[in-house]
C-alpha cells in the first residue's frame, strides 16, 4: 500500500467472480471504505471473497457532488477503493470525475489491473490486435448511431464497442448497411459467464444469427469491428467476402436483397434464390421476407 492516503481503482470480476487478482483483494480488504457504483451488486462479490469492508454507493447520479467529499475523507480517514459493477472504474462506469478531484488535491491514484471486456472481446475475436480502438456505447437512436457508424468505419485499425441487448438487432444492422455486409466482426455475449459466446463472421452473417436466435439477443454484448482492409476483416484480396458472388449480390445486405427481388418473384422463390446466394437458411430468409411484407 502507499505511504499516503490513496485512491485505488480496482477491477473487478466481468463475469465469473473468481476473475479477480491477490493484490485486488488484499487492496479490498485493507482500505478504509469501498465505493461501488451499485452497492447491492457489488456485496456480493465481496461476501464471496470474504471481504468485509464498508460500502458506499458511488454513481453517476452522485459523483459530481460527492467527489469533493471523498477527496476530504481520504485525507483524513486513509485508503479507500473505488469498483464498478464489472471491469475497471471508468471504463463507460462512473470514476472519471473522482480521479480528477482527487489528482487536483493531490490524493495518489493507484490502478489495480484486472478484468477488462474490451480486452477480453478483442483478444478471442480472431481479429488484429496490434492497434485498436474502444468507442464506447453508441448512440441509442438509428440516425446518430448511422452517422458514428460511417465516421468509424472508415478506421484501418480494429473497432470494440459496448452495445445494450435491446439494441443488438438494430445496431448490428445499421452496421451492416453503413459499412457493408462482408466486413468481419466479433459479437461477444456475456463473456466469462455461464451463457457466454462468441460469433464471428461477415457483419451480414453474425446479425443474421443474431436475429434467428433470441437467446442471442439476451445479456452485456461487444462489437469487435475489423478494420478496412485488414486480413482477417476482409479476404486476403482486400475484397468483402461476398465480392466472389454473382454481380453486385454479395455487397447488398440480405434485406436489400429480399426487397429488390420480392416484387418480381414468388416469397418462396425469393427466399431459395437469396438464400443461396447469402449461403443462409432459407427457411430464415423466408420468415425475414414474410416479416418485411408485413405478413410476419
Amino acid at each position: 500500500m502507499s505511504g499516503e492516503h490513496t485512491l485505488y481503482l480496482v477491477a473487478t470480476p466481468i463475469g465469473h467472480l473468481d476473475d479477480i487478482g491477490v493484490r485486488a483483494l488484499h487492496v479490498l480488504r485493507s482500505v478504509t471504505r469501498v465505493y461501488a457504483e451499485d452497492t447491492r451488486h457489488s456485496v456480493g462479490l465481496l461476501r464471496h471473497h470474504g471481504v468485509t469492508t464498508p460500502l458506499t454507493a458511488l454513481h453517476e447520479h452522485n459523483e459530481r457532488e460527492r467527489a469533493d467529499a471523498i477527496v476530504e475523507r481520504i485525507r483524513e480517514q486513509g485508503d479507500a477503493a473505488l469498483i464498478s459493477d464489472a471491469g475497471t472504474p471508468s471504463i463507460s462506469d462512473p470514476g472519471y470525475r473522482l480521479v480528477r478531484a482527487c489528482i487536483e488535491a493531490d490524493v495518489p491514484v493507484v490502478a489495480v489491473p484486472g478484468a477488462s471486456a474490451v480486452l477480453a472481446a478483442l483478444v478471442v475475436s480472431g481479429l488484429p490486435t496490434d492497434r485498436f480502438e474502444f468507442a464506447g456505447f453508441l448512440p441509442s437512436r438509428s440516425n446518430a448511431r448511422r452517422e458514428r457508424y460511417r465516421e468509424l468505419g472508415a478506421r484501418s485499425h480494429t473497432l470494440v464497442l459496448y452495445e445494450s441487448p435491446h439494441r443488438i438487432v438494430d445496431s448490428l444492422a445499421d452496421l451492416a448497411d453503413v459499412i457493408g455486409a462482408g466486413r468481419r466482426v466479433a459479437v461477444a455475449r456475456e463473456l466469462t459467464k455461464r451463457f457466454e459466446t462468441v460469433l464471428r463472421g461477415p457483419v451480414q452473417e453474425v446479425l443474421e444469427r443474431v436475429r434467428a436466435d433470441r437467446n442471442q439477443q439476451r445479456g452485456e454484448f461487444v462489437i469487435v469491428v475489423g478494420g478496412t482492409g485488414q486480413v482477417g476483416a476482409d479476404d486476403a484480396t482486400g475484397e468483402p467476402d461476398g465480392s466472389s458472388l454473382p454481380g453486385d449480390a454479395g455487397a447488398l445486405s440480405t434485406d436489400a436483397l429480399i426487397l429488390a427481388l420480392a416484387p418480381h418473384l414468388p416469397p418462396r422463390t425469393v427466399a431459395r434464390v437469396v438464400a443461396d446466394l447469402k449461403r443462409l437458411p432459407k427457411r430464415d430468409v423466408y420468415a425475414r421476407a414474410m416479416s418485411l411484407a408485413g405478413r410476419g
